[in-house]
């Protein structure tokens, strides 16, 4: 990995690179993405079963396009018995962590007869994409599934790409039979996306798309959003160790590696103040990809979107963290809890050496769903929150509109709405 000093020039260098890897960048892909989305909005499954023919299975139809109990029940037979428990174990830590999140109704009054509140209402029907193709994501599907059934959404659908077979992944189906997906689709892709945001005669339209993908399915999402809601867009992966002298070398490069295998465009940053750990961490990092399966993508990743940036001082270190707001953050520091209160932005923060990034991905409960590209800045991981809406509700009894009524109708008047000063001065014009 190559390793830069940390000055303004290196940083600024290090961001325009980075944003380039933003969906937002993809400008040759949007018109083929616009295409498909429009084809299916305007001839629903006809448009549907002819890119997924394309593009997956050839035999796909109205007929067969939904999964079947039968086919469920066959992936239960297929799967290994343990990868099933080791699901299950993952699905209690992520019920558990998502359950605190829920938000509940809320009411205040007054004595003078006032009532203030917050309804909380759960979306009626969400869509889960779950990606397919050069791997299998069993995790996505627990990730997505949960936080809108604790939410308590009343139908939710997920769709998937099969393969040229017309099958999808045992463990895919399993993972979201157990987290409680009411419908599953052979779909995948941009066309998928529009068939969940319009709706088809095969696949029914949802309020909400959350779940991850390529470019394509980035691309469209952001397309259909609007007519529908979405999590956000998410871009490639990536990973930001911060770690000082006290940090483990091989343990950092061992995680910095766990990203960068996702694809080609996966960014891997170490952002240190010890020159030495940076040079360790370099051949740390040489010496493991040698072994690993996706040797290939993690070098070209690397290449591409690998840093080791050593910084002067740990406010420089800070600064550099907060500007990548990187979806996955390390702490392997001296004082790591203390590091973290100075974290403005991350997508999901893992604190000390014995909590490295996968542990978040699989098994501790925090959803794995994040902003990427510096979205972190302003976006959040996906949770309960992205699957209900609040509606606020408002009641005053005459009494208490009695002693308001003039600012109301003065405050109206002076933005030159007089219909809305007229609506409350009816009120009371018997009194006058």
């Amino acid at each position: 990995m190559r390793i830069v000093h940390l000055d303004q020039g290196s940083r600024g260098e290090l961001l325009e690179q980075l944003l380039k890897r933003s969906p937002n960048q993809y400008g040759e892909y949007q018109n083929a993405v616009a295409e498909i989305v429009e084809r299916v909005r305007m001839e629903g499954d006809a448009a549907l079963l002819e890119y997924t023919r394309r593009f997956d299975w050839e035999g796909i139809s109205e007929s067969n396009i939904r999964v079947t109990q039968e086919d469920i029940q066959e992936a239960y037979g297929k799967i290994d018995q343990r990868l099933l428990e080791t699901i299950r174990k993952a699905l209690t830590n992520i019920r558990s962590y998502h359950e605190k999140q829920k938000r509940y109704s809320w009411f205040d009054t007054t004595a003078d007869g006032t009532m203030l509140g917050q309804k909380i209402t759960p979306l009626q029907s969400a869509g889960v994409y779950v990606p397919g193709g050069k791997a299998v994501y069993p995790s996505s599907v627990l990730m997505n599934i949960v936080p809108a059934k604790i939410a308590g959404v009343e139908r939710i659908i997920m769709t998937t790409p099969c393969n040229r077979q017309g099958k999808i992944d045992p463990a895919v189906l399993v993972a979201a039979k157990e987290a409680g997906a009411d419908e599953i689709y052979r779909a995948g892709g941009a066309q998928a996306v529009a068939a969940m945001a319009f709706g088809t005669k095969s696949i029914p339209k949802v309020d909400k798309i959350t779940g991850p993908g390529n470019i394509f399915v980035a691309l469209a999402k952001k397309a259909v959003s609007g007519y529908v809601s979405i999590d956000s867009i998410a871009g490639p992966s990536e990973i930001l160790v911060l770690a000082d002298e006290t940090a483990d070398a091989r343990y950092v490069a061992a995680d910095l590696l766990s990203q960068a295998e996702h694809d080609e465009l996966a960014s891997a940053i170490l952002v240190t103040t010890s020159r030495e750990l940076a040079e360790q961490v370099s051949q740390q990092a040489e010496q493991f990809v040698k072994d690993l399966s996706r040797r290939e993508i993690i070098e070209k990743s690397l290449e591409n979107y690998g840093y080791i940036l050593v910084a002067d001082t740990k406010e420089e270190a800070l600064e550099t963290v907060n500007l990548i707001a990187s979806e996955h953050l390390e702490i392997m520091t001296k004082n790591p809890f203390e590091d973290m209160m100075k974290v403005r932005n991350a997508g999901a923060i893992f604190l000390g050496e014995n909590s490295s990034e996968p542990l978040g991905d699989y098994f501790a409960g925090p959803n794995h769903i994040l902003p990427t590209n510096g979205t972190a800045r302003f976006f959040s991981p996906v949770s309960v929150d992205d699957f209900i809406k609040k509606s606020s509700i408002i009641y005053y009894s005459r009494e208490a509109l009695a002693k308001v009524h003039e600012d109301i109708e003065y405050f109206a008047r002076q933005e030159q709405l007089t219909a809305h000063a007229n609506s409350v001065r009816v009120r009371f014009e018997k009194e006058k």
